[in-house]
């Protein structure tokens, strides 16, 4: 690639970075439904190769995701509805064994102060996370409620999402393809190379990740609920969708169902019980679900998993910490070509371009390095002479040797 072409592509992308930016209102619609089609194409692709024609596969897997996104909401508001009732109910409770129980051997056995333990400064610690958490709820509220015509604007796009997302995805295979004609020939290979191997990890996290979510999360609720916690579903659901974070759900989800054991039948036995439901499910999760689910395709360490949601959340907010791991997912991807080509060039070193560095001579190996040193025709070092001319004396020593013994 010459510097003029460098120079074209850096302004192509420049110019599409400040029209996506300039048109974002508008293309958050035309995104979800990117998205939603991204999500279903491979099971289009999966019932069009057992039969079924492109419009029938399509409407199939459509009908599907607009079931499932409806009956969603309609199981799981009543249950949270539920769960946060009775959560309502039983907060004194919790709240005196808090203050009775928890503090005193807090401040017995860690030190801890008491005065930062007042349930009135939890309370407003609480509610000061709370409002910073749901600032942009309020500024999205704030917003819609101005007017009627942003009412209005918002009933389109969710109306217009379903609409986009049945022709993305009878047209994804052909919008692929569009887009792979329009590379430039000479870059074509490294970037479609990149493409599918970024569609692989963003697969295994999207797909995969959100799967062993719920499938922790319904551990969870459902080996609470057999180990006769009430708050079953809030609290396994809220540690399956955290396990995203290395042990942040497990740490959590683990800390609140204990606290929910103790202050619900105080006794040791729903302890055990409560322990091995976390138990049971990290070992689903680190031999079952995520082998089968993600793999190891991510290729992120956990120490990198909380960094880049720290970083996300620093950067961009709530939205940072939702596009974190994919972004980060991506970027190791484009960090592995970057690493092979600074390997191949002439930057790393010699051994780069195809250079293999001279190998040196073990000890042992004089007479075959003399014997090919012969052979190509190199001059003899001093060394190898003196060893020829020292084996030549013991052959005619031995053979003259011989021919007296054969005198006699």
């Amino acid at each position: 690639m010459t510097a003029m072409q460098r120079w074209q592509l850096l302004a192509i992308l420049i110019a599409i970075g400040i029209l996506l930016y300039l048109l974002g209102p508008v293309l958050t619609p035309f995104a979800i439904a990117a998205l939603l089609a991204w999500l279903g194409d491979p099971l289009v692709d999966r019932l069009e190769k057992s039969g079924l024609s492109r419009s029938g596969a399509v409407g199939l897997v459509f009908v599907a995701m607009t079931l499932l996104m409806l009956l969603a909401p309609l199981i799981l508001v009543p249950l949270i509805e539920g769960q946060i009732a009775i959560l309502i109910e039983k907060l004194p409770v919790y709240a005196a064994w808090i203050r009775e129980r928890l503090v005193p051997l807090l401040v017995e056995r860690l030190g801890v102060d008491p005065e930062a333990l007042k349930p009135d400064r939890l309370i407003a610690l609480v509610q000061a996370h709370w409002q910073q958490a749901g600032g942009v709820a309020t500024q999205l509220i704030a917003q819609v409620s101005q007017s009627g015509l942003a009412l209005l604007g918002w009933v389109m796009n969710l109306l217009l999402i379903p609409v986009v997302t049945f022709y993305f995805l009878r047209d994804w295979d052909l919008m692929v393809e569009r887009v792979h004609e329009l590379l430039p020939r000479h870059i074509e290979p490294k970037v479609s190379q990149i493409a599918r191997e970024s569609d692989e990890v963003l697969s295994a996290f999207l797909r995969g990740q959100l799967l062993v979510m719920l499938a922790l999360g319904l551990v969870y609720s459902i080996g609470l609920w057999l180990a006769g916690i009430k708050l079953a579903f809030l609290i396994g659901m809220g540690a399956g969708l955290l396990s995203f974070v290395p042990y942040l759900g497990t740490i959590l989800g683990l800390g609140a169902a204990l606290i929910a054991a103790l202050v619900e039948h105080r006794d040791l036995i729903h302890v055990v019980y409560v322990l091995a439901v976390f138990g049971i499910g990290q070992t689903l999760e680190g031999f079952v679900l995520t082998p089968w689910l993600v793999g190891d395709r991510i290729g992120l360490h956990p120490v990198a998993v909380i960094f880049a949601i720290l970083a996300g959340g620093q950067l961009f907010g709530f939205i940072g910490v939702l596009i974190a791991l994919p972004a980060s997912a991506v970027l190791v991807v484009i960090l592995r070509h970057v690493h092979e080509h600074y390997v191949q060039s002439e930057l790393y070193g010699p051994a780069a371009s195809g250079k293999a560095p001279p190998r040196r001579r073990r000890q042992g190996e004089d007479g075959d390095a003399g014997g090919e040193d012969d052979a190509a025709g190199s001059p003899p070092t001093q060394a190898t002479t003196a060893r020829k001319e020292f084996d030549a004396g013991e052959g005619s020593d031995s053979a003259s040797g011989d021919g007296g013994g054969g005198g006699d």
